[in-house]
């Protein structure tokens, strides 16, 4: 097993993931990831594929075959995926024409978040069931390191079968349960969730929106 393949390897068995969710997530069948790390197939990561990873994990894209960091002048490139959540009744989150990168000021950002760079990523949002704090069209900072032990109130994206969506959180002290619920009241809120069947992918930092 080659260094890319361990290192995903490792990531997975320390933060209790497994191979057909992480496949899931990536809109693969459910043995891609296991075929990879187990059988060397695919040789490589699709580089989208890639990225998502990274993002997730919260680690430099080169650990897993990426290429080199190049200089930046200050500035934190943060890319674009080609996914929506939805804020709505559950729309599949796909896209086929969103691929670019963000750049933001790197202390600008660090007065938002502690997280290398290596675990952001931007997303569109999709209806409205979060209005009015985020409208259909915006697009969100969302940082992929940010959930399990750190998991606080706040607006998150998360994935509930096999769709992203974003909605806020509440947590219950000291109990593994909580709240998940839309900004906009004409939606469900869904209480006494347990936290562990929820799978969070990151929570929204920042947004920004068009006029």
């Amino acid at each position: 097993m080659d260094d890319v393949r361990e290192t995903l390897d490792r990531l997975i068995r320390e933060n209790g993931d497994d191979y057909s969710g992480l496949s899931k997530m990536l809109g693969r069948n459910a043995a891609y990831i296991q075929q990879f790390i187990k059988r060397g197939t695919p040789r490589k990561l699709d580089p989208e594929d890639r990225l998502r990873l990274a993002s997730f994990y919260g680690i430099d894209e080169q650990l897993l075959g990426g290429p080199p960091p190049t200089g930046n002048d200050g500035m934190v490139e943060v890319p674009v995926l080609n996914v929506n959540v939805s804020a709505g009744h559950g729309a599949l989150a796909t896209s086929e024409d969103r691929k670019t990168r963000f750049s933001f000021d790197e202390r600008w950002l660090r007065k938002l978040t502690p997280a290398r760079g290596a675990s952001l990523s931007v997303v569109r949002v999709m209806g409205d069931s979060m209005e009015p704090t985020l409208s259909d069209g915006d697009d969100v900072l969302v940082d992929a390191s940010d959930h399990g032990s750190r998991l606080r109130d706040g607006v998150y994206v998360m994935r509930i079968d096999d769709t992203l969506v974003v909605k806020r959180i509440a947590l219950r002290p000291d109990s593994p349960f909580i709240t998940i619920a839309s900004d906009n009241p004409t939606y469900p809120t869904w209480k006494d969730i347990d936290r562990s069947t929820v799978h969070i992918a990151g929570r929204v930092l920042w947004f920004g929106r068009a006029l």
